[in-house]
């Protein structure tokens, strides 16, 4: 069964189970989910379903995507992405979602594995010692190396894969196999045990675990 929906983080908090164990949970906004397009094999060459997230005022938007959210009698969305619905939790056809149709959070259930991806927080430019946690150099006086690189070694036409200082995070994480602790379908929010990629109000994508084990 492969499913699926978008959203935004909006924080982590906790709850309690019913054993009375804390549990750190994440919070996702799943509200406003719009099938905007349906890809089939004869005009596409593959079957998905195209997902559109978070209204977007039509004056931050061009032409030709007011036109294809109008096919879909919706307004622009931000967040859009493409999930290869397969089955319902109900054994009803996912793939047969008609255009403009709403897709709820109910589609998950507590205990559900997921898979989340976002976009990691940026950190802009950092060195060896934040980027890949390499050791620092010694701290007294003398020494002119407390917080560089040091010793790269015969680097001379090796240089690709070299753990250098660079630009850190802002890359595209999922984190799989995390379990779903609550769905509150009358405020369409679900909320993920443990953390999930992105900083607070990034967009992120729940999809249905690929390695959970049967």
């Amino acid at each position: 069964m492969a499913k699926g929906i978008l959203g935004r983080k909006l924080g982590m908090t906790q709850i309690f189970d019913a054993e009375g164990n804390l549990i750190p949970v994440t919070i996702i906004d799943c509200s406003q989910n719009v099938v905007l397009q349906q890809k089939t094999v004869e005009n596409d060459g593959y079957v998905a379903t195209q997902v559109g997230f978070e209204d977007k005022r039509e004056g931050l938007t061009n032409k030709p995507e007011q036109g294809h959210a109008k096919k879909a009698n919706t307004t622009p969305k931000r967040f859009i992405k493409e999930i290869r619905f397969s089955v319902q939790a109900d054994g009803n056809e996912l793939a047969s979602l008609n255009v403009g149709q709403e897709i709820k959070c109910d589609i998950f259930a507590a205990g559900d594995l997921v898979d989340v991806t976002g976009t990691s927080k940026g950190k802009g430019f950092q060195g060896t010692i934040k980027r890949y946690n390499h050791h620092r150099g010694p701290m007294g006086h003398g020494s002119g190396a407390h917080r560089i690189v040091g010793s790269m070694g015969p680097i001379k036409g090796n240089m690709k894969g070299k753990k250098m200082p660079g630009h850190m995070g802002h890359e595209t994480v999922t984190l799989q196999n995390l379990s779903i602790a609550v769905v509150d379908a009358e405020r369409q929010l679900i909320l993920i045990k443990g953390n999930v990629p992105g900083p607070k109000k990034g967009f992120v994508e729940i999809k249905s675990a690929v390695k959970a084990s049967k």
